[in-house]
This record gives structure tokens, sequence and C-alpha cells, in this order.
């Protein structure tokens, strides 16, 4: 004969229990609301609609077209190809227009930085910051200082054509591995990376011998940085006497840098963005706050 089943009523609520208990604590035999039932049973009708009336279910080698034939890939291409249609006339303008007519005609100046600024967003922003202040090896656009020169022109050369990218338009100089390749002796670099800090008015270190470190620097450094050490943009050479360091001022980086030798690359961007996106970004860059006249 089964054993009789007697439902418990919890004294302090008055609702029966399931007959769970975990350490002494029952688990009451409480209803889910009226509304959340209905809501759950409204959201099962809605999936089926849904089913129906979008592209929902895998077949074999396609898919279930839904009653409205909606696709979101087809919804994207028709707003790109509504966007094309509403900027035509201004691309088709600044694809014929020099870079120099471009910042001379307002308009064309104001519809060149709001699509380099998109175009910027979307391609330069993860290495450049997305106000281009750049970050340790990535250079900061709003500032003076440029590797590869800051006129229009220049920067749109580097946009188009890269620095080290595989491109043979594009910037091709490397800061040699003095000491990796035993050009120069660990103290020897050591004493030249404390003449380069004293260029930019940098502390050196107590006893540095400075008359020493320029010697090196004028057998070594001088054929890319410059009698002064103010660089040269036609082998992207930094300016070793202003206050701006592309990868930090600190002694041990400086050589670090001098020892292994650095070259970051920045893409080709011709074939990726079309002819009149390269010269918006070029514009846009180039006003940013630092570009050169």
């Amino acid at each position: 004969m089964a054993e009789e089943h007697h439902q418990e009523i919890d004294k302090l609520t008055g609702t029966a229990t399931t007959g769970h208990e975990w350490d002494g604590i029952q688990e009451l035999n409480t209803p889910l609301p009226r509304w959340w039932l209905w809501l759950f049973y409204a959201t099962i009708i809605w999936s089926i609609g849904y089913w129906v009336i979008y592209p929902t279910w895998p077949l074999v080698t396609n898919a279930t077209q839904g009653v409205f034939g909606w696709h979101a890939r087809a919804a994207v291409v028709t707003d790109l190809n509504e966007l094309n249609t509403l900027r035509g006339p201004m691309m088709v303008k600044l694809t014929k227009a020099s870079l120099s007519e471009i910042e001379a005609d307002p308009q064309l100046l104001d519809f060149a930085r709001a699509l380099g600024r998109a175009a910027f967003a979307n391609n330069c922003a993860p290495c450049h910051g997305a106000g281009g202040g750049g970050s340790k090896g990535y250079p900061n656009l709003n500032d003076d200082d440029w590797l590869w020169g800051g006129k229009l022109a220049q920067i749109a050369q580097t946009i188009t054509y890269g620095a080290r990218s595989g491109n043979d338009k594009g910037h091709q100089g490397n800061m040699p591995s003095f000491g990796r390749d035993g050009i120069l002796k660990p103290e020897q670099i050591s004493t030249v990376a404390d003449y380069v800090r004293s260029l930019s008015g940098l502390p050196v270190e107590k006893g540095a011998d400075l008359a020493a470190g320029r010697k090196i620097f004028e057998d070594n450094c001088v054929v890319c940085h410059g009698p002064q050490g103010k660089g040269n943009h036609d082998v992207g050479s930094a300016n070793l006497t202003d206050k701006i360091w592309l990868y930090g001022s600190a002694k041990e980086t400086i050589v670090q840098t001098i020892t292994n030798g650095r070259g970051g690359v920045m893409p080709a961007w011709i074939g990726r963005l079309s002819e009149p996106t390269i010269k918006a970004l070029a514009v846009f860059v180039h006003t940013l706050g630092g570009g050169e006249k």
C-alpha cells in the first residue's frame, strides 16, 4: 500500500510546502504571478511569429526566408547606397579637388573634416586614440612634432603608402640596433643616452661624460638626426631637442631604443580606403592642431 502524502502548511505564511528541505529550510510551493505567466506565454507566441516572418531556420544549403523576405545584410547595403547617393555630389567634388583646394573651400573643408573624422574613428583611433592623442609607440597627432612631415601633402603621403608597410612608395627609414648588432658597446650606449637626454634639457646622471657622448653621437647618429639632433623627415628620425618622446624619455628607455632599434609600422591605406576618403583623412589630421603649413 502506498504511503499517504500529507501536505504540510508553513505556519508563518500559511503557504503549502513542496516537501523539499535543506538544512532545516523548507521550500514553499508559491505559484508564479499570473501577470508573469501571461507575459511568458506572450513571448512564446511572439517567437513563433518571428520564426515565420523573418529568416530563421537553417536548411541544408540555405535558410527559411521568412514572409517579408527581409535580410539584415540587404538593409545595410540599402542604407549605404542611400548614404552614397546623399554624399555623391560632394564626393565627386572632393575627388577632383586638390588638397590645397579643399582647404581653401569652406564648404568642402567642412565636408572633408566630417568624413575624415568618421574614417579616423573607424581606422586610426585604435592606434592613435579617439582624439589623435597617441600613446607609447604611436605618435600624437595633435602636437607639432612629425616624424615624416606635418604638411598636408606629407600627411596624405604617409596615410596612402604608410611607413615600413611593405609598399615601395612608403617611408622606409629604420632605427638601427646599435647594441644588438655590435656597433656600440653597452657603456658607449649609456654615455650617448645621457647626451641625448641633455639635448632636450633633461637631467643626466652625475658624472656623465657629455663630451664623450657627443663624440659617439656625431660618429653614429648625426647622419639621421642631424648635427643638432633636430631629426630628418626624409628618414623619419625624431627631433631629440624637444620634450616629445614617442617611446619615453627615461634613460633606460633610450638605452633600449639605441640597443635594439625601433621600427614601428604604419599601414598603407591605399587599396583599403578610397582616394577621397584618404584626402579627407589627411585634411582632418592636418587640422587637429599640429599640422605644418
